[in-house]
């Protein structure tokens, strides 16, 4: 492969993508949480190796459909992340940013899941080193920033969506942003939708619409409301107007063809069974 005269080594790319994705299979269907953990070490290393291929950033890991791979729409830089089930229900979280550098080398802020240590994941402003840890299935640019969605499986009981603000600046990350307007999202850093673990919920992207769209999330009875195991879709949506800087709330939109439950973006990434707090490191 050749990008603006530069060889990618498509070959030793392809033969480290092959152990990633045996390494994956691993991690998601061995019995066994020490030899999940275990793969999943091997597999960090793998990935490093592979990203400091010259040129790796063009290089597409179309095999490795364990981990998601999104690529800025401005190409400047591509975001990594999975997870590894553990037994009591809950997961870790592993991801890294790479950038597009100009001379193909390696240049990456690996992201460090730290979900327990946060003490205020939905106001707090964080570096990549101290991340909410989610797997990303969508990146939507806005002005100087990026609005990324992701599925969080958090325990036994419990599932997340998580709508991220992602800033590139000053040779770091920024993670958080307050800019959701709404009665009770003011001084919100990002949004973290919980229900359970039985139910689905879409959340996406309506370019159309400029907006993310949502179901509306509420418990079967009034007496339930706090205990977010019980939390699901109502029926109804909501939306995130994208607008002046802002993500603006619009409660009970209309939506004439919802996405359906099953469709990729919006399962459980567990699903299929086929496919210690995290991060990668170049050292």
């Amino acid at each position: 492969m050749t990008v603006k005269g530069q060889s990618v080594d498509r070959a030793a790319m392809e033969t480290m993508q092959d152990s990633l994705v045996k390494l994956g299979y691993t991690i998601y269907n061995e019995p066994s949480e020490p030899e999940r953990l275990k793969a999943n070490f091997a597999f960090v290393k793998t990935l490093v190796s592979a990203l400091k291929t010259p040129h790796s950033y063009h290089f597409g890991f179309d095999s490795l459909t364990m981990v998601s791979v999104l690529r800025s729409p401005d190409d400047k830089f591509k975001v990594f992340s999975w997870h590894v089930p553990l037994n009591d229900g809950s997961y870790l979280y592993y991801g890294t940013i790479q950038l597009n550098t100009p001379d193909g080398r390696l240049k990456m802020y690996p992201l460090l899941d730290k979900t327990y240590e946060i003490k205020s994941p939905e106001t707090d402003v964080t570096a990549g080193d101290n991340w909410y840890g989610a797997q990303y299935y969508r990146m939507i640019p806005f002005g100087a920033d990026y609005i990324l969605l992701g599925w969080k499986g958090h325990t036994a009981q419990v599932t997340q969506k998580v709508i991220e603000i992602l800033s590139l600046a000053d040779g770091g990350v920024k993670l958080g942003k307050a800019i959701f307007e709404s009665d009770s999202t003011r001084g919100q850093a990002r949004m973290i939708y919980r229900y359970s673990r039985n139910a689905q919920m879409f959340i996406d992207y309506d370019r159309t619409g400029n907006r993310i769209v949502m179901d509306h999330l509420a418990p079967p009875e009034e007496r339930d409301e706090g205990q977010y195991e019980q939390y699901g879709p109502d029926m109804t949506y909501d939306a995130w107007q994208l607008q002046n800087g802002k993500l603006v709330l619009i409660p009970d939109i209309s939506m004439m063809n919802p996405a359906a439950p099953e469709d990729d973006n919006y399962n459980d990434p567990r699903k299929p069974s086929t496919h210690p707090k995290s991060g990668l490191s170049t050292q």
